[in-house]
């Protein structure tokens, strides 16, 4: 017999049937409200920030990547004679 996958090893038995049993829309909405209120959601100066660092990097990587691909087409143009 196969062994449950380590995610449901803590969960006893009785709380998987009641999660896999159906729920009403109103239920689930109900529950919906109630996860997305324990999340702890990133202020507006934090989410800012980090937009602009991943801005940032977006641009080093588009440098780097352009400078990676010219120099490779340089090598290749002088090495099949493309360069002369």
């Amino acid at each position: 017999m196969a062994s449950a996958p380590h995610c449901f090893e803590q969960i006893p038995t009785e709380d998987l049937i009641r999660m896999a049993s159906k729920t009403n829309p109103f239920a689930f909405l109900q529950q919906v409200r109630t996860e997305v209120a324990k999340v702890t959601w990133p202020s507006r100066r934090e989410t800012m920030i980090t937009t602009v660092m991943v801005f940032i990097m977006v641009v080093l990587a588009s440098v780097f990547f352009l400078a990676v691909d010219s120099t490779i087409g340089w090598l290749v143009g002088q090495l099949l004679g493309f360069g002369r």
